[in-house]
């Protein structure tokens, strides 16, 4: 399949069954090309599986992982699931997961029919990355209208350049506004670890200029191995076959007994898919955070700027912690926002991550108790009695999914799905990263849920999605090779890619792995379970890096201080883990914010904001033991439409960050 539509010879709906004399390949492909037919109704989908699932039954005897054929073993147990459940998530990102949801739900979404005197007009051929020539300097061209895009040319071995092995990074600048006391540019990393810098500039980084100083240039990259930097790292060889994958994803953990030894076998078939299929292009030794900051370092060098600015989110604390350890004479400014713990992410050990998550779930219980049910729908006689609700809930969606029945021809699913334990749990765990926002609509599909309404969940996920994924849909026609940039806002391959080069080989048996899901779910009775692929994303990973960087490599303190800053209680990333980073680098502060969620920018906080700028502008630190409050307390916030009256400069920014940052779903 050559990627376009008209390479598919494709029956009309009612002659599916001359398809079926022909490889099963070609149903597959077929099956995918009609999906994004806006034509199709739910009749007529539910007459095409009716045609092609016996054919399909019957010719699987094994499911194959043959990367270089498709095979009807392959085609059958996932377009069964396509229609029977909704798309479970991928061990790597919880926000994906929900994505891969919406887009079930969008298969089965009312897709209107085109009117039939709708003619695209011809346009021009839109600009793609492919448009910029590598080069070995930064040439600067104009993209996206407001900003500047290169890529550059490095060695893919920094440790032993060649002409032969080389990466290609893709940069983007949002310039300087002012150009009065133009300093070094602000790096910025949305986290992941492979979340794309170039998406994070685009769409987030006006507000982060509006932050540190209109006088900062704001530069991002995506990492080696992510989106527009190429080779990427790419499992699959297309979309198609990567989301075919997903749909098999085991549930959480605890749903049921004995599902983390699913996820263990699947995590050694994935990685082995994955290593083999990134054999030849050799980047898979070369991908770890050393590597990346040194990159950074390289992207800086072009600049032609001495010191580094940084504002690093989530695994972006790592990132700027990498570069500290490897080049403190090179810092400047150094934001250290929503701390990985360096010493666990080093070791593999994520059981910690959870530490503050359940407190999260005590300040749902509290907040929604002391709002009354005007403002909590989930309210009751007292804190306790909320959290048992939730229990509850839960404990029932074990063993009675929801069912959201067929809508009418103008709304809503076409056929009906299923709202699980796994589903709900994941929506959670997407909310609590930015709880002062989500609690009150969650406290809804909670409500619902519970009288076994399940349009609230439905409408919820849809619009967490932006929508998207009814546009783009369940296969994207065409390969997209490792060597080809590609605008992804989170590259789901790179993220194990990534963390498993950092850390310590996982060599763990399926008991250990057992053991670990159960101290991990002690750790956190509400999010534990759901945390608990992090680590198995690991399991059956053999390469290893070429250039390592461990937690003994801290080699003193920065040019300046860093700035460490940290929520009184993070789902992914506790307060202590600030702390114990600040010990490496004794000139460094903490700074709390009394907000929950997951980095400073999942609650406004205008003194918070305030300290941010000062540090950036005039160098300066906030007192040791500094706590900045939310400017909003739980299910108080504003709604994302709703003015705010009185607000000064930096406490409309602050508000502004909350609604819109979207800081990538996993660390």
């Amino acid at each position: 399949m050559d990627g376009s539509h008209d390479s598919l010879r494709c029956p009309e709906i009612g002659n599916w069954n001359q398809v079926l004399r022909d490889r099963t390949t070609n149903v597959l492909d077929c099956f995918c090309r009609v999906y994004v037919d806006q034509s199709i109704t739910g009749s007529s989908w539910l007459l095409i599986w009716l045609i092609i699932h016996p054919v399909l039954q019957s010719r699987v005897l094994r499911y194959s992982f043959d990367m270089n054929e498709k095979t009807a073993s392959e085609a059958m147990p996932l377009l069964r699931d396509r229609f029977h459940q909704r798309p479970r998530r991928s061990n790597i990102s919880t926000v994906l997961g929900l994505l891969a949801a919406v887009c079930l739900i969008g298969f089965f979404h009312h897709r209107p029919h085109p009117a039939p005197n709708d003619i695209e007009e011809p346009t021009e051929k839109p600009w793609t990355w492919n448009d910029i020539k590598p080069r070995r300097d930064l040439r600067w061209e104009s993209c996206y209208e407001k900003f500047e895009c290169a890529r550059l040319d490095v060695p893919m071995d920094w440790l032993k350049p060649s002409d032969s092995k080389r990466v290609v990074l893709g940069v983007i600048k949002l310039p300087a506004k002012s150009k009065n006391n133009t300093v070094s540019p602000l790096f910025v990393n949305p986290g992941g670890p492979g979340g794309s810098g170039i998406a994070f500039v685009k769409h987030e980084g006006h507000i982060l200029q509006a932050i540190v100083g209109d006088n900062h240039d704001v530069i991002s990259f995506d990492p080696r191995g992510v989106g527009v930097s190429t080779p990427r790292v790419e499992c699959w060889g297309s979309s198609q076959r990567r989301r075919l994958w997903a749909l098999q994803d085991t549930p959480v953990a605890d749903e049921h007994p004995g599902l983390i030894y699913d996820a263990y076998a699947r995590a050694v078939a994935y990685s082995g898919t994955c290593e083999s299929a990134m054999e030849d292009m050799g980047l898979m030794k070369f991908i770890g955070s050393a590597s990346i900051a040194r990159d950074m370092l390289e992207i800086l060098d072009k600049t032609g700027n001495e010191k580094l600015r940084y504002w690093g989110f989530s695994y972006g604390t790592i990132l700027g912690g990498v570069f500290a350890g490897l080049y403190p004479e090179r810092v400047e400014r150094l934001v250290s926002d929503g701390n990985v713990d360096y010493h666990d992410w080093f070791n593999l050990d994520h059981g910690n991550f959870v530490s503050d998550t359940d407190k999260i779930f005590d300040a749902f219980d509290t907040a929604c108790h002391k709002v009354g049910p005007l403002k909590c729908a989930f309210h009751a006689e007292s804190p306790q009695a909320i959290e048992k609700r939730r229990g509850d809930l839960l404990a029932h969606l074990k063993k009675s999914p929801v069912l959201i029945p067929a809508w009418s021809q103008d709304s809503g699913p076409e056929l009906p799905v299923l709202i699980s334990y796994s589903h709900l749990q994941r929506l959670i765990q997407t909310c609590i990263y930015a709880p002062i926002v989500k609690f009150p609509q969650l406290a809804r599909v909670f409500a619902a849920l519970e009288k076994g309404d399940g349009v609230p969940f439905y409408e919820m996920v849809l619009e967490m999605s932006d929508n998207k994924a009814l546009e783009g849909g369940f296969c994207e026609l065409g390969d997209t090779p490792a060597t080809t940039p590609f605008e992804t806002p989170m590259e789901l391959d790179a993220f194990p890619a990534i963390m498993c080069s950092d850390s310590k080989a996982a060599n763990e048996s399926p008991e250990e792995i057992a053991e670990y899901f159960g101290r991990i779910t002690n750790k956190s009775r509400w999010a534990g379970a759901a945390n608990a692929n992090f680590r198995v994303s690991c399991i059956g990973r053999k390469t290893r890096p070429k250039w390592e960087f461990t937690d003994a490599d801290f080699r003193g303190d920065t040019a300046h201080p860093i700035l460490y800053i940290g929520n009184i209680a993070d789902n992914v990333t506790p307060l202590q883990s600030a702390f114990n980073n600040s010990a490496k680098f004794p000139s460094s502060v903490v700074l709390t914010q009394n907000a929950y969620g997951h980095c400073s920018l999942a609650a406004p906080s205008t003194c918070s904001v305030r300290y941010i700028r000062e540090y950036f502008q005039n160098g300066t630190l906030p007192a040791n033991g500094t706590v900045c409050d939310s400017d909003f307390d739980l299910f108080e916030f504003p709604g994302l439409n709703e003015g705010v009256m009185g607000l000064d400069e930096l406490s409309s920014i602050a508000l502004e960050l909350s609604r819109k940052v979207k800081i990538p779903r996993v660390f």
